[in-house]
């Protein structure tokens, strides 16, 4: 559809000609006024009689129940069936691991042991280095950090009873005045260990690691920039803060997990743009896993069951690799993303990996799936950095949706059949109903995935006429003016586009937008429940299509007259 607001009208031009009658008005000039009084009076039914004919012809002209705010038909991307979290041996299996596990058992409480002393004579070193420290906004004083030497030596220590008894390095890291900036992917708790000991740079951690026992306190040692993923104005106070300290030499190297989660290793994850918006040189770092029995990546596996197995192993494999500098390009403006970009590919090529559009949006999901109980939890992930590109919606946002999806009653191939589709959104079975299901079942299968659901919501919700459609629509259901929404007015302007809609349909769609349950739907209840359940505003298309009608027929009208 070619209009771009809703100050034109909502048909288009071919729609509004190819299909009405040609309508002949005579008017006779002995009686102005009369005759305008009984045209007037009968402009209503003719209106009424012309929009219903106009109504039917769209009908069958397009299946497509949003074209009146400017959609197209869906499209919506295969899923890929790459699992970026998914840790290969998640359960100890074969009698090799089991007797290894079993021999080891000794030497797991001997390790256990030293990873408790090195934790807490590093705590107790780093209580030491802050203690009486006031201003963290400056570097650390010289004699504080020699005094974390020893914090640093006890992490190669927790390595070295983690099973890291040597670990294989290539190149060298880059002199802190040439990279300020470190990135590295990130597979597994193990990484930030080893980069305190061998750099001890600033990190950016999420604002939960403060609280977490030991590992706070240490990590504020660090000068740690702390981020909350969910706030912009967090997001962009760290920003500033990698870009002061990456360009102050007195600084340690600014240490960032682009990928902003972890991944089992063998993918590299969308890049978060906070190592590249300053504009500093950055330096890849590549760590690798390599293992035959035991998986070291956090993946699916809990914490301390991970711990367990690391643990419990002769000897855990790891390979440092530091790749060359890279710089912003000096020959034109590069922006952040093409620099991340750049930077993904040469760290992927290097790991021999694919890359894919995942992010810590589908973590959430993935968490979301497996608190939700859902069979192939893994199904439910969606590449979320596309989905953000794509219709600017957050991962929360995304997150909501699944929640509305598992009250569907997805099966077992995570798949959805129309009649729970319409159950959840109080649709009644009719044909606009399934205009709206086949919409999203873009595969014409007569059930729908999750990936389809969260695109065609998305879709639909970031129109641009979507905000627009909804505040008329709420307009035309205000008959009286008082800036709530009654039943009865509801009923009255959805029966446009369903009109055989009974009295209990209309009340359960009446609870469904009235998201406070206080027996009316004031504009913000409507608006609100729109943005949720952004399908739904095609119950609205018929009344709105009617209102540009009689808009139109009344201008003619008194153009004529």
């Amino acid at each position: 559809m070619a209009a771009v607001d809703l100050t034109s009208p909502l048909l288009t031009t071919s729609q509004k000609h190819s299909h009405q009658p040609e309508l002949i008005i005579t008017i006779r000039d002995d009686n102005p006024v009369s005759n305008r009084s009984t045209l007037q009076k009968s402009n209503n039914h003719i209106n009424d009689r012309h929009y219903a004919q106009n109504c039917d012809a769209a009908h069958l002209d397009s299946r497509n129940p949003y074209e009146f705010i400017g959609a197209t038909e869906l499209s919506v991307p295969r899923s890929t069936t790459v699992d970026p979290f998914r840790n290969s041996t998640p359960l100890i299996s074969g009698l090799y691991e089991m007797i290894k596990i079993v021999v080891c058992l000794p030497i797991f409480l001997a390790r256990l042991v030293l990873f408790g002393l090195c934790l807490a004579i590093g705590y107790l070193a780093t209580r030491l280095a802050l203690e009486g420290w006031k201003d963290k906004q400056e570097p650390m004083p010289k004699w504080r950090c020699r005094v974390m030497l020893v914090t640093r030596l006890c992490a190669r220590c927790i390595l070295f009873s983690f099973g890291y008894h040597w670990i294989r390095r290539r190149g060298k890291p880059a002199p802190r005045e040439i990279a300020p900036i470190v990135v590295s992917n990130h597979v597994s708790y193990v990484e930030p260990i080893f980069y305190f000991y061998e750099l001890f740079p600033t990190i950016v951690a999420a604002e939960s690691h403060d609280s977490m026992p030991f590992v706070g306190t240490i990590i504020r040692a660090m000068q740690v920039i702390y981020v909350n993923r969910f706030s912009p104005s967090s997001r962009k106070h760290a920003v500033n803060e990698i870009k002061r300290k990456a360009s102050c030499n007195k600084f340690p190297r600014v240490l960032l997990f682009p990928e902003g989660t972890t991944t089992n290793g063998r993918v590299i994850i969308s890049f978060q743009l906070g190592a590249f918006i300053p504009g500093y040189a950055v330096q890849p770092v590549i760590v690798r896993y390599p293992h035959i029995h035991f998986d070291q990546s956090w993946g699916n596996v809990a914490l301390l069951k991970l711990m367990f197995r690391m643990f419990t192993q002769f000897h855990n494999f790891m390979e440092i690799e530091y790749l060359p500098v890279i710089y912003p390009l000096d020959n034109k403006k590069e922006n952040a993303v093409h620099f991340a970009e750049r930077t993904s590919h040469v760290i992927a090529s290097a790991l021999n990996v694919v890359q894919t559009s995942h992010s810590y949006g589908d973590v959430m999901l993935l968490m979301k799936a497996y608190e939700l109980r859902l069979e192939n939890p893994s199904s439910y992930m969606v590449e979320m950095a596309r989905v953000e590109s794509l219709f600017h919606i957050s991962s929360l946002e995304a997150v909501d949706f699944l929640d509305k999806f598992q009250s569907m009653n997805p099966d077992a191939r995570g798949r959805v059949t129309c009649l729970d589709f319409l159950r959840v959104l109080r649709l009644k079975p009719c044909t606009l109903s399934e205009e709206i299901f086949g919409f999203i079942d873009v595969e014409k299968t007569g059930s729908i995935t999750f990936k389809q659901f969260l695109f065609g919501s998305a879709y639909i919700k970031t129109r641009p006429l979507f905000r627009p459609a909804c505040e008329l629509a709420f307009a035309e259901c205000d008959a009286g003016g008082n800036d709530f929404i009654s039943e009865q007015e509801l009923g009255n302007t959805i029966r446009f586009a369903i009109p055989e809609l009974n009295d209990d349909e209309v009340h359960e769609m009446f609870n469904l937008l009235d998201s406070d349950s206080d027996g009316r739907v004031s504009r913000t209840d409507f608006l609100s429940s729109l943005r949720v359940n952004p399908l739904l505003i095609a119950l609205f298309s018929r009344a709105l299509l009617r209102r540009q009608s009689l808009e139109a027929c009344q201008g003619m009208v008194e153009e004529i007259v």
